[in-house]
C-alpha cells in the first residue's frame, strides 16, 4: 500500500537523502522521481550525481572560463556546469 506524502514531507525526505555521503543509482532514481512528482527543484544538489547514469559523480575535473566539466567515472559522460 502506498503512503501519501505532502510536498513538505517529500522535500524533507529529499534533503535527508542528500545529507548522506554515498548512494546508489537506484536510490537516486527514486529520489529524482519523487522530486519530479512534487515539482521540487534540486538546484545545487544536481551537481552530486551524473545526469546520464544517476550514479554518484566522481571522476576527472576540468575547468575552463565558462564551464566546469566532470567526466563520470562509471559511464564516461561529461557533465557540464556553468560557472557564475
Amino acid at each position: 500500500m502506498k503512503t501519501n506524502l505532502s510536498k513538505t514531507e517529500a522535500k524533507e525526505k529529499i534533503d535527508k537523502f542528500f545529507e548522506r555521503t554515498s548512494f546508489t543509482s537506484e536510490e537516486m532514481r527514486k529520489i529524482k522521481r519523487l522530486a519530479m512528482k512534487f515539482r521540487i527543484r534540486l538546484k545545487e544538489k544536481r551537481k552530486r550525481f551524473c545526469k546520464k547514469c544517476l550514479s554518484q559523480l566522481k571522476g576527472k575535473l576540468r575547468i575552463s572560463k565558462e564551464y566546469k566539466v566532470i567526466e563520470c567515472e562509471k559511464c564516461g559522460f561529461r557533465n557540464r556546469f556553468k560557472i557564475n
